[in-house]
């Protein structure tokens, strides 16, 4: 019995002359996530994208669990392929169940039936294959309400799929289709999740980490890779770039009013992003801010932040509180990560009593009183590059 996966498409049913494109890049996603598994071929017809394994020894379990992480996928499910021969139809659906039917009480029967040549209309499919179920499991009982089992039999141009449950897919945009942006990715719970949030949109990621040895250790960008591999699971292969920011930092701390230490901070990391940014194609910049989160993250503080970036700067997380953020990032696996005690540069130099209510003005004066321009060329120019995913 041959197998395969039966793709929906979500919010790419909506993009009327441009759907295609949308589709052709899912599928270039798909066949990039499961190149490692094996060989496998595309059809495309009615919202729903076919995927053929061509090999035997192809890990369709693993190839399913990949599926569900990939955004633009609106649900997905294993089927059976069969002929459309009724006789193999009911065939086919009985041994198909026949190793799981017991996990499930109740069932209904759904079929659509796209070959309108098919001699049974899909009123007596369902009724047939119905007959069928009871017939050869004997504990099931019908409840077309609320069924733990939906079976059903899709009869198309040349072949017919028998499935059960639909699953829920990750949703969004095939990543890629909205442009590109750059994550400044540190080992905290938000910037992952951030990460995440702006992949589902179709963003293709860059991740940008600043490091800051001996303040920072080895094992915090560990961290930092194992955080960008997780959301790599999603977001497909991600650039990450360590900037090495030491030198920056102890500048800032013997140069600066300590209250502006972390604005000051923040806004030389922009600056540094951004020019990492334009260099490989991205068009913006992704923080993890929440507003009023902390001192850093005020109206007043954004607002300053800002104003060093010429690009655009995204926040999917600015109305969230923090409950919401940890609820994604256990849905995405990033929270056990995230919570390693391994301190990331953003942590070093804490002011005491940070300003939450900064002028432009006097940011820029107490920023203006080093000449930055030799130390972020030198960051820039020693930054490691590591692929993930």
């Amino acid at each position: 019995m041959k197998e395969i996966i039966l793709i929906k498409n979500g919010e790419l049913a909506l993009k009327g002359l441009n759907r295609s494109a949308f589709e052709d890049k899912m599928i270039k996603n798909i066949r990039r996530r499961l190149s490692d598994l094996g060989k496998v071929t595309f059809f495309k017809s009615q919202s729903t994208i076919t995927v053929y394994p061509e090999s035997e020894d192809f890990d369709l379990d693993e190839a399913v669990e990949r599926v569900g992480k990939i955004f633009g996928i609106a649900g997905y499910s294993r089927a059976a392929v069969a002929t459309k021969d009724f006789e193999e139809i009911k065939r086919v659906c009985i041994e198909y169940f026949s190793a799981s039917i017991f996990r499930y009480k109740t069932f209904k029967v759904e079929a659509k039936r796209s070959d309108k040549k098919f001699p049974l209309k899909s009123p007596e499919i369902c009724r047939e294959i119905g007959a069928v179920m009871l017939e050869n499991f004997s504990h099931l009982k019908v409840d077309v309400h609320h069924p733990d089992l939906v079976v059903t039999v899709e009869v198309r141009d040349k072949e017919a799929y028998i499935r059960g449950n639909q699953l829920k897919g990750a949703g969004g945009m095939p990543v890629g289709t909205s442009g590109k942006g750059a994550i400044l990715m540190s080992g905290g719970i938000d910037s992952p999740v951030a990460a995440y949030m702006m992949a589902r949109r179709g963003l293709e990621l860059r991740a940008v980490h600043f490091a800051a040895p001996p303040y920072t250790s080895e094992l915090a960008e560990s961290k930092v890779k194992m955080l960008t591999e997780k959301v790599s699971a999603y977001a497909g292969r991600i650039e990450l770039y360590i900037v090495p920011f030491t030198k920056i930092q102890e500048t800032i701390r013997d140069a600066c009013p300590e209250e502006y230490f972390t604005i000051i901070m923040r806004r030389l990391m922009m600056e540094i992003a951004e020019r990492i940014a334009l260099k490989h194609g991205a068009k913006a910049l992704v923080t993890g801010e929440s507003l009023g989160q902390v001192a850093s993250q005020t109206l007043y503080a954004l607002a300053c932040t800002d104003t060093a970036a010429n690009m655009p700067v995204l926040r999917p997380l600015i109305g969230m509180d923090k409950n919401d953020i940890v609820e994604i990032a256990r849905k995405i696996d990033t929270f056990e990560t995230s919570i390693l005690p391994y301190e990331d540069c953003c942590t070093v130099f804490t002011p005491k009593h940070p300003n939450t209510r900064p002028h432009l003005d006097e940011v820029l004066k107490a920023q203006g009183a080093v000449d930055w321009g030799s130390m972020i060329e030198e960051a820039i120019e020693n930054t490691k590059l590591e692929v993930i995913g």
